[in-house]
C-alpha cells in the first residue's frame, strides 16, 4: 500500500511537467485532439469523465490499476505500446483537467 501511494505521489510531478507535451510525443492528439479519429473521446470529454478523481490519489491509482488489467489498452496499437509510467502520467493529466 505504501509503495502504491509513493508511486502515485512521484507520478504527480512527472504528470504536471508532461501535460500536453507528453500527449503530443505519444501521438495522443491524433485520435483524441481537435480532429478525433472514429469514436475516440476528446481530451475534454475524458477530463470531465475523470474530474471526480481529482485530489484522490488512491482512487486515481485504483482506476489506473483496473484499466491496466482490463482491455482498454488492447486492440489499439498506440495504447498497447504505452508504458505503465507514461499511462499513469497521461491519466493524471486527464484527472487534473487536461490543461
Amino acid at each position: 500500500m505504501k509503495a502504491a501511494l509513493l508511486a502515485a505521489l512521484l507520478a504527480v510531478p512527472m504528470a504536471s511537467q508532461a501535460g500536453s507535451a507528453l500527449a503530443v510525443d505519444m501521438g495522443c492528439y491524433n485520435c483524441h485532439g481537435a480532429y478525433r479519429r472514429g469514436e475516440a473521446p476528446a481530451f475534454e470529454q475524458l477530463a470531465a469523465k475523470f474530474a471526480g478523481l481529482k485530489g484522490d490519489a488512491a482512487s486515481e491509482q485504483k482506476q489506473m490499476d483496473k484499466w491496466r488489467q482490463g482491455e482498454w489498452l488492447e486492440h489499439i496499437d498506440a495504447h498497447e505500446r504505452i508504458s505503465p509510467e507514461t499511462a499513469r502520467a497521461l491519466f493524471h493529466w486527464l484527472v487534473e483537467g487536461a490543461k
